[in-house]
């Protein structure tokens, strides 16, 4: 089966957990066997695992002709992109496209992040996915996330074949249940013109069903889970330190409850003065959530990293004694998964899709700042408690694998194409 996927992230360069959960569906999917995926991005870095996926990237695809030769695109762009791939895509531009911005190949320039100007890169990524869907045979079309439905529905148009839209989240949860008309618009656009829909949890799928008015039977929860990690990760040493160390990590945004950890911290530093908090990630709360910590007297008790990534994301677990996840609203959130396979137990809220299928974690409402600060207070004082949860931890998750969610979404591309004959 020929898979054509749109998605806006992928490893190494992720900002988050899309890229994380492209990527481990996409191994997962590869794992089952009898599947060819061709995986789309708007800019590739040339460092990606491709041994799975045939990475496509959006700015190396012509929109417009331009007279080149082989050696000239394999100095411009063959570390990302095999050159006759390229010509291959100009073969199929099927408009003219000068009168818009374009480099000397014919491509539009994408930043591969999410720019002031992200509403044009995903207008520009739906032209692309125009060449690219003329270009790449496939069975199904397989969107990730409401940046990329745009090129779904495009690519649908083109080639006929059905839709799947992956729903990581929604924008009632980026926004606190205030949706931005635009991105709602889009996302239930791409609802509505999909063949079927995926979601991470039941609770996004609720989500999707009730305020996007979206048929039951239409929408399908296929849960998020998490890689095996190499020795070299699971080796990592602890830096050395006396203090125990509570770990947030993830974008310091109102949609992760980031207040709420700080609020927690300062009543477990009232019975525990050697415990150091940590918020690892960036966002556009991270200037007040230092202002908050000074406000509440526990500055010099809280550690603001910056954005972690790859190798540096586990070393921060490995340096942790707990993980707190104490988002307002989340459609899965995979890092207490990798926190507890790297043998941190785990606090979550009660307001996420992990919590569905979790069950060595505690848990508790993200708002109930007393029963996270009484859970983080226990973690680092009663060892029998911290030991139990770390192992039956670790054990729980080894049974959540990727290969299981690729096999769930396997079943849907059959059910799909199989509802076309």
């Amino acid at each position: 089966m020929k898979a054509l996927m749109f998605g806006w992230e992928f490893p190494p360069h992720i900002l988050g957990g899309l890229g994380t959960a492209s990527y481990g569906l996409t191994k997962g999917m590869h794992a089952n066997g009898d599947m060819e995926i061709s995986f789309v991005i708007p800019k590739p870095w040339g460092d990606e695992e491709k041994g799975f996926a045939n990475i496509i990237g959006a700015c190396n695809t012509p929109v417009a002709w331009r007279d080149v030769n082989w050696d000239y695109v394999q100095g411009r762009i063959g570390n990302v992109m095999y050159p006759q791939m390229y010509f291959d895509l100009r073969d199929h531009i099927y408009a003219d496209f000068n009168y818009m911005r374009l480099n000397d190949l014919g491509c539009i320039e994408f930043s591969g992040r999410y720019p002031d100007n992200i509403l044009e890169e995903i207008n520009n990524y739906s032209i692309v996915a125009g060449v690219i869907a003329r270009t790449v045979p496939c069975d199904v079309i397989h969107s990730h996330d409401w940046l990329t439905y745009p090129a779904g529905i495009h690519a649908k148009n083109v080639t006929g074949k059905p839709l799947v839209i992956h729903v990581h989240a929604s924008e009632f949860d980026r926004s606190r249940g205030k949706p931005n008309p635009t991105v709602f618009g889009i996302e239930k656009d791409g609802m509505n013109n999909a063949d079927h829909i995926i979601t991470v949890s039941d609770l996004t799928r609720r989500t999707v069903i009730d305020k996007y008015g979206i048929d039951p039977a239409k929408v399908t929860t296929v849960h998020n889970a998490v890689i095996p990690l190499s020795d070299e990760l699971l080796n990592l040493k602890r830096r050395e330190g006396k203090d125990k160390v509570i770990t947030f990590l993830g974008r310091i945004t109102m949609q992760k409850g980031p207040e709420y950890f700080v609020e927690a911290a300062a009543k477990v530093l009232q019975k525990n003065k050697k415990v150091r908090f940590v918020m690892a990630g960036g966002g556009d709360m991270e200037a007040a959530m230092i202002r908050l910590a000074a406000k509440r007297n526990i500055a010099d008790r809280f550690h603001f990293t910056g954005f972690l990534r790859g190798k540096d994301v586990y070393q921060m677990f490995r340096d942790s004694d707990v993980y707190v996840m104490p988002s307002v609203s989340e459609p899965f959130g995979i890092s207490p998964l990798e926190a507890m396979e790297m043998g941190v137990p785990s606090i979550i809220s009660k307001q996420s899709g992990c919590a569905e299928i979790l069950d060595n974690v505690i848990k508790m409402d993200y708002w109930d700042i007393d029963a996270m600060a009484d859970a983080m207070h226990a973690l680092v004082s009663y060892p029998a408690l911290h030991s139990e949860l770390r192992d039956k931890g670790i054990e729980e998750i080894h049974q959540i694998t990727w290969e299981k969610a690729g096999k769930k979404v396997i079943d849907i591309y059959n059910q799909v194409i199989a509802s076309r004959r």
